[in-house]
């Protein structure tokens, strides 16, 4: 009988072939002009992704983050484009200012290792500030580039009228600096107690000849003399918490606060309100008609705000930094969460639209915990349950590096970096019992809770170990599967197989855990960007998850996105159902609620 529906289901669908449409919208909208400059692969179907002995392969790309991965620092160049920072991104992006259109990404060639703010000097050339590693970079006119260490997360940057360059420290220390513009005589530090309230974001030089910088901390503007290193508050009480200064033609200082734009008088230190935007601002510029180019740091996103007009986005926001991904019901829909470095993003698992944002612990994985997700951040220590509900943390603790965590029955399982191994925190007692150790960078980790079995994969030795089966803790962890290439995101799919992203050969493999035996299931993902000496090793953490209707997603750090596979199996005695399937992935899991197929 379910060969004769089989049969019918079909044919009604080939006659009625014609006239179906492919519903492929990223982010919840069609794709801009300027996303289509951003996109290199948008879909690939199985004539170019090797097929499963089991099935035919469709990828696509279900969510297109931001443009700018996480902007920063920014300002108008010589040539009249719009030059911006982005630490996490790890490159300078050169804009059009007129259409958002991204011209170039200037990277490692080019020195750029972690930039946080930039400027350019008198001569034309473009200097940063690489807040990953302490330097000031250099890119001149010519095309060549040079570097120098100054200080542990230098970020904000300026140049004063006499051509002198100045920069100061964020997050670890409150040092005021003039550097040599030519990287010849060692920098010369002008502030600095070590007192981290006192650091300062994007700063700039006034008409007085004065630095202007804000402290972000205190809600203060002050104004430093860099002569005499004396510092005075220009404006107490800021609301909003200040971020960045940047003056106008007519020397009037504009102000960007968390979520808007003030106006402060330097002589008064009164402050008057000009626009309300987005949360999580970080910097500002003006153009040479005083337009005012405004940077987020969370969202990526580029505003434009010219005098008496609405704000404008230049360059849309999104996705920044796509890392650990999970699934959970959320009344009675499928919801995809990302951890997205500064927040936890949500999207609606039919359309890809964007329906939670929350901020937490800065996190890099998430994991689904009943209603709750479970996050782990190893740039803040932290470990931590969150309700995406209410929006709140309910449970927090600390760990050495943890880059992953789970929950495994009713206790959390972390694996830390810093002690190399996997941890298991005890639900009543909260007392931590190691499951494994010598892992050298545990990364994904992954359970089949009803069979009592745990997984975890060291990105260091390509080696995927077994380290509970069947509810019993191993003395010896068991080798599964051997010879995998970086391995990061780790995930059990509805077959009780594994799933693991192999970030050095870009690749998504299938791995049966009774024999080891691997299969790789689509390849040239673009994944596995390279990280920041002294930082972790991979970087952007680059996951794996599995959906309630068997679409398995993957994250992918350098095209900033989360792709979107479907397995599907042939059907010999309907030729033209494995067509049917590739050309419609969304018709499958509907036949098999349908049909019962299985």
């Amino acid at each position: 009988m379910k060969k004769e529906l089989l049969g019918i289901f079909v044919f009604m669908l080939l006659i009625s072939a014609p006239v179906l449409t492919v519903s492929g919208r990223l982010n919840g909208e069609s794709i801009s002009e300027i996303q289509k400059d951003f996109i290199v692969r948008k879909e690939r179907s199985n004539d170019e992704a090797e097929p499963l002995g089991n099935g035919n392969i469709v990828e696509k790309v279900f969510i297109l983050g931001a443009p700018v991965k996480g902007a920063n620092g920014l300002k108008i160049g010589p040539d009249g484009n719009l030059y911006i920072a982005s630490g996490l991104g790890r490159e300078i992006v050169v804009m059009d200012p007129k259409n958002g259109k991204v011209l170039k990404r200037l990277g490692s060639d080019q020195g750029v290792m972690g930039p946080d703010d930039l400027v350019f000097g008198p001569d034309g050339s473009l200097y940063w500030t690489d807040i990953v590693n302490g330097e000031v970079g250099r890119l001149k006119p010519d095309g060549t580039y040079s570097k120098q260490y100054v200080a542990p997360m230098v970020n904000p940057i300026a140049f004063n009228d006499e051509g002198r360059l100045f920069v100061a420290q964020a997050f670890v220390g409150d040092g005021l600096y003039e550097v040599d513009p030519d990287f010849i005589d060692d920098p010369n530090k002008i502030l600095g107690v070590g007192n981290l309230a006192l650091q300062m974001n994007g700063f700039e030089f006034g008409p007085d000849g004065l630095l202007y910088a804000p402290y972000p901390y205190l809600d203060e503007i002050v104004s430093v003399d860099v002569d005499t290193a004396e510092v005075n508050v220009v404006a107490s009480g800021v609301d909003g918490g200040p971020r960045a200064v940047a003056f106008d033609s007519n020397d009037e200082m504009y102000v960007a606060i968390k979520a808007g734009i003030i106006h402060c008088d330097i002589n008064t230190g009164i402050c008057t309100h000009v626009a309300d935007i987005e949360e999580s601002l970080d910097n500002l510029a003006f153009d040479t008609e005083d337009c005012l180019y405004i940077s987020n740091t969370e969202h990526g996103t580029i505003y434009k705000l010219k005098k008496n007009e609405k704000i404008k986005i230049v360059s849309p926001g999104g996705l920044i930094a796509p890392q650990g991904i999970t699934t959970l019901d959320i009344d009675g829909d499928e919801t995809i969460f990302i951890a997205d470095w500064w927040t936890q993003k949500g999207f609606d698992s039919n359309s890809g639209k964007q329906k939670i944002c929350g901020s937490s612990i800065n996190p890099m994985t998430v994991s689904s915990d009943g209603e709750n997700l479970i996050l782990s951040s190893w740039y803040t220590n932290l470990v931590a349950v969150w309700d995406p509900e209410t929006q709140t943390i309910l449970e927090s603790y600390n760990f050495n590096l943890p880059s992953n965590a789970i929950r495994f029955h009713e206790d959390l399982v972390v694996t830390e970096v810093g002690t190399a191994s996997v941890i298991m925190k005890d639900h009543t007692t909260g007392s931590l019992t190691t499951l494994a150790s010598g892992i050298y960078v545990p990364t994904g980790i992954a359970c089949q809770c009803d069979d009592g079995d745990l997984w975890v994969a060291d990105y260091v030795t390509g080696i995927v170990y077994q380290i509970i089966d069947d509810g019993v803790v191993l003395d010896t962890k068991k080798i599964v599967a051997s010879g995998l290439s970086y391995p990061e995101g780790l995930a059990v799919d509805h077959d009780g197989s594994l799933l693991v992203v192999e970030s050095g050969l870009k690749q998504l493999t299938r791995i049966d855990p009774e024999t080891g035996d691997k299969t790789v299931i689509v390849d040239n993902l673009a994944i596995g960007g390279p990280a920041p000496p002294g930082w972790m090793p991979y970087w952007l953490f680059n996951d794996v998850c599995v959906g309630e209707n068997g679409y398995i997603y993957v994250t992918g750090d350098i095209e900033n996105v989360v792709y979107r596979i479907q397995v599907l199996p042939p059907f010999s005695g309907f030729p033209f159902l494995n067509w049917l399937f590739e050309r419609f992935p969304n018709l499958f899991p509907i036949l098999k609620q349908l049909i019962g197929f299985s």
